[in-house]
């Protein structure tokens, strides 16, 4: 086994190709690359918002729906009102769907995040019904949201991330990656939260396994929502861990310390000592190199 600061030095090998890390990144984009666009029913604000009234009862009918006052999704009908919302927040994370009365895939998606909206206490949750009234067009208009579904996740009055035309499974997903607080899962911020987590496991001979992504970065939302059940189901024996490269310089340097150069990277960690790394998102062969590093023979 190599020891961290020895591992720091050994280039990767038989990588898979996933994501791509840029060594040297450019500063945070104030934009983000389209979605990829949805397959079914995609609903087009310039054409569709243009002489559209939101209706509450046809809305209710078809799934999308003015907001209860026990429900925890908050549906906003202004800019004022978003930007407050969003600063009301604060830290925590706030998933905004963007829909239409007219929309099916709006309709089929909003039950869901409604659902999401119970479970997730730590989360807020926004509706913006774009097709409402000219404050809400104008809003759409501002966030350049050219179809609907569509959804945007914020931190901080930041955009940090947005999908268009997804289902259940991935919004799930994307929740848990960008709003995860309250798992098993240890969130690190910095090269000192990796080195005081490896001491602390020095004593229990637990197997570390450390997750390191990137903020957008399709495989690592992906595979998250696995890691979050391992980490759940192996507790006795495994500690899981996730630093995300471009939280801030201190984790793009450890990043650059460590030779990843793709994401998702896993490295195993025992008795402070690195044994080893996986490089991929395939759910199979992460859970496999787990055991095999916690001595359970695998045959593949």
């Amino acid at each position: 086994m190599a020891s961290l600061t020895n591992f720091l030095a050994k280039p990767l090998q038989n990588l898979v190709s996933l994501t791509k890390f840029t060594p040297f990144p450019s500063p945070f984009p104030t934009s983000f690359p389209p979605s990829p666009k949805p397959k079914q029913f995609p609903s087009n604000l310039e054409t569709n918002f243009r002489g559209c009234s939101f209706i509450p009862k046809a809305a209710a009918a078809s799934g999308v729906k003015k907001v209860s006052s026990d429900e925890r999704v908050q549906q906003v009908h202004s800019i004022e009102e978003f930007d407050e919302a969003l600063r009301a927040a604060k830290d925590r994370l706030v998933v905004v769907e963007y829909a239409a009365s007219h929309s099916f895939q709006s309709s089929k998606i909003y039950p869901f995040m409604v659902d999401l909206s119970r479970t997730c206490n730590d989360v807020d949750f926004l509706l913006v019904m774009g097709d409402e009234n000219e404050k809400t067009r104008e809003l759409c208009k501002r966030e350049k949201i050219e179809q609907v579904p569509h959804f945007s996740f914020y931190k901080n009055m930041e955009k940090i991330h947005e999908e268009e035309g997804i289902g259940p499974d991935q919004l799930m997903g994307d929740v848990l990656y960008y709003g995860d607080s309250h798992s098993a899962v240890v969130q690190l911020h910095s090269r000192e939260d990796v080195e005081r987590l490896i001491d602390q496991n020095k004593v229990d001979h637990k197997l570390l396994v450390l997750d390191v992504g990137l903020k957008h970065c399709g495989p690592c939302v992906k595979v998250y929502p696995t890691v979050v059940k391992l980490s759940r189901q192996m507790s006795d024996t495994v500690v899981f861990a996730r630093m995300n490269g471009d939280e801030n310089e201190s984790c793009m340097q450890f990043l650059r310390d460590m030779n990843v150069i793709e994401v998702p990277t896993f490295v195993f960690i025992r008795d402070g000592e690195i044994c080893g790394r996986y490089v991929g998102s395939g759910k199979g062969e992460l859970i496999g190199e787990i055991l095999r590093y916690q001595g359970v023979r695998v045959t593949y």
